[in-house]
């Protein structure tokens, strides 16, 4: 196994940071990486905010389902799916006004299918922000209840109509390395498949998550007195959640603001 393998095998979830700054070099590394993240085009169909001020962690924090961790992270990103400024160049730049001219071509609003696009630019280069920081020895972890509270956070960072959040990360040089343990993946077979989607059933979920459920009844956090399954806990947990439900009206408002005409 090569260096970067070996890396990627062995990269963990970090949510406790040593109280020290990342260094201007380590941070310029991280952001030199995430510009050669692969991009829809070369259009970098998305923004990152360094999020500096200590009050605004702290309202992202209470955002966030009051995860602490967010306002006491030395570093935040927040990585946007962001048309809103190529819609900019096309109108201030004047090719609106010339394909209409011209009849070459009709004003476009900004569909899903950008969206998408925007998202998977997004993404990627968080993951490659992630990935870079792990080579630095800086741990990272992802924030998904950025998908929350859409309208305050569309307040306090300023969005426009086409730009909304993908996602969070906040980063910090890693603490107490030596307790970190290596969480359960599905094994190969369960995730990839040859040619066509195979639909898995209720025995072979069983297979395919049975060392999630092994590793959550050590822990005791099954639902149900422990006799519950890896399925009671995520339903119960995440997926009939309050703050899952906030995430799911969250998000389609940013679908609906997005394609609003």
């Amino acid at each position: 196994m090569n260096n970067m393998l070996d890396m990627l095998a062995n990269r963990r979830t970090v949510r406790s940071f040593q109280e020290r700054e990342i260094t201007k070099e380590d941070i310029r590394a991280i952001k030199e990486a995430t510009l050669r993240s692969p991009s829809a085009g070369n259009m970098a169909l998305y923004s990152v905010i360094d999020v500096t001020d200590a009050t605004e962690k702290e309202t992202l924090a209470k955002l966030c389902d009051n995860q602490d961790m967010i306002a006491k992270a030395p570093m935040v990103w927040i990585f946007l799916a962001d048309m809103q400024k190529w819609v900019n160049y096309y109108e201030e730049g004047g090719s609106r006004a010339r394909g209409e001219k011209e009849k070459t071509a009709s004003w476009r609003a900004p569909g899903l299918g950008d969206l998408h696009l925007c998202l998977q630019d997004a993404i990627i280069a968080a993951q490659t922000a992630v990935i870079a920081a792990e080579s630095l020895d800086i741990g990272s972890c992802y924030i998904g209840d950025i998908l929350e509270n859409f309208e305050q956070t569309k307040t306090l960072l300023h969005l426009g109509k086409f730009t909304i959040p993908a996602c969070m990360v906040i980063f910090g040089y890693k603490k107490n390395q030596g307790n970190l343990k290596l969480t359960a993946r599905c094994p190969e077979n369960a995730i990839f498949m040859e040619n066509h989607y195979r639909e898995p059933h209720l025995e072979q979920l069983k297979q395919d998550f049975a060392s999630h459920e092994e590793n959550r009844r050590k822990t005791n956090s099954l639902p149900f007195s422990n006799t519950g399954s890896i399925a009671d806990y995520y339903y119960f947990r995440k997926h009939t959640s309050s703050f899952m439900e906030e995430m799911n009206r969250s998000t389609k408002l940013m679908f609906d603001t997005w394609t609003d005409r």
